[in-house]
């Protein structure tokens, strides 16, 4: 899977930058480290998996974070 750095919407709508990629020392699952865009929170972890993966809400599918751009 191919990861790129940069800008991305949830599919809430509120925007995040991904910082870059980790790799758990536990279980070597590849992790994303990125970061709200619209206020002040911190730096977030999540597993790639489900950084990349698609949810359904409301009947229709999306993808969790969709890439924007650098």
């Amino acid at each position: 899977m191919e990861i790129r750095k940069g800008k991305y919407r949830h599919f809430k709508g509120s925007e995040y930058e991904l910082i870059d990629v980790a790799r758990c020392s536990e279980t070597d699952e590849i992790q994303v480290i990125y970061k709200p865009l619209y206020e002040e929170g911190g730096l977030w972890v999540r597993p790639a998996a489900m950084f990349f993966e698609q949810v359904e809400r409301d009947g229709k599918v999306f993808d969790r974070f969709k890439y924007l751009g650098e």
